[in-house]
């Protein structure tokens, strides 16, 4: 464990943190979703408060993670580290918290939305122990403007 991980405090968001987490979403993120305003990310720790996982490092978020359970599946969203502190363990800091969380929850097997552009991710995914999933396509429709 390095220096950096030891001094990470992981937690839950509450909500008082979501407007920082929007923020920081907007400088670590990669790309913006639908979701990524206050109200989508109110409904999430509103329906699900344990979901949303910061990990903080002298008070300011180093990362975050969205770790959803539907009581079915096991989805993980928005994995971003903050720059300066990437490739430090805080993304297998927060991974270890949500895979945790699942396996707490009885959930069996999770899967992560990432980019297909975002070659920095698949590489820090993949070191993780997650591998693309080639037989499957995710469909859209989006419900709202």
């Amino acid at each position: 464990m390095s220096e950096l991980t030891s001094a990470l405090r992981i937690r839950a968001a509450g909500p008082g943190d979501l407007d920082a987490v929007l923020a920081f979403w907007r400088t670590a993120a990669e790309g913006t979703s639908i979701s990524d305003d206050r109200a989508g990310v109110e409904r999430l720790v509103s329906r699900d408060p344990e979901a949303l996982i910061l990990a903080e490092l002298d008070g300011e978020l180093a990362g975050t993670v969205i770790a959803g359970f539907d009581g079915w599946r096991c989805h993980l969203y928005r994995l971003a580290v903050h720059p300066g502190h990437r490739r430090q363990g805080v993304a297998t800091a927060l991974l270890a918290a949500a895979e945790e969380r699942f396996t707490a929850l009885g959930g069996r097997r999770a899967d992560a939305m990432v980019l297909q552009r975002n070659e920095t991710a698949h590489h820090a995914w993949g070191a993780a122990g997650y591998a693309p999933e080639e037989r499957w396509r995710r469909w859209v429709k989006h419900l709202t403007g």
